[in-house]
């Protein structure tokens, strides 16, 4: 048994170097990497409970609610109860955050130059359609979060 041969520590050691390269990228932007993923998520359909947005990002309300009263602290998203069932929390983009997605749409741009001027990126989609496999057949089948 031999680290290097682990799939579980390559893939952790890969998702640890991407977030660490994306840091400089997202840092005019005033986001964290969660941060970020939380507001793509946001990018592709606002006004979402923070259950759907758990289960997009497969995260409990125990690490999303954090991060998502760091978004509100920036002013790029607001968070209310919904007013049919008081259990549900709805969280929408503000002008702010909607401002934010072009300049997280250049600093994408950045970061995909800068990685291509460092490795070779053309198996990346096979890679990122294997770790999607991956993803499912580990992955349970029932919610992730609860409110």
């Amino acid at each position: 048994m031999r680290l290097d041969e682990q799939l579980c520590f390559a893939l952790y050691a890969a998702s640890r170097a991407m977030t660490q390269a994306y840091q400089p990228f997202l840092a005019p932007l005033r986001l964290t990497y969660p941060q970020y993923v939380v507001m793509l998520v946001l990018w592709e359909g606002d006004g979402l409970t923070v259950s759907e947005i758990g289960e997009r990002l497969r995260l409990d309300s125990g690490t999303l609610t954090p991060l998502l009263k760091r978004l509100e602290g920036l002013g790029y998203v607001t968070r209310r109860r919904s007013l049919e069932d008081e259990r549900r929390v709805l969280v929408s983009l503000t002008e702010g955050g909607l401002a934010l997605r072009a300049g997280a749409l250049e600093m994408r741009q950045n970061m995909v130059c800068s990685l291509q001027q460092r490795a070779d990126l053309s198996a990346a989609e096979g890679l990122r359609e294997a770790l999607k496999d991956l993803i499912e057949v580990l992955s349970p089948r029932q919610g992730v979060v609860s409110e």
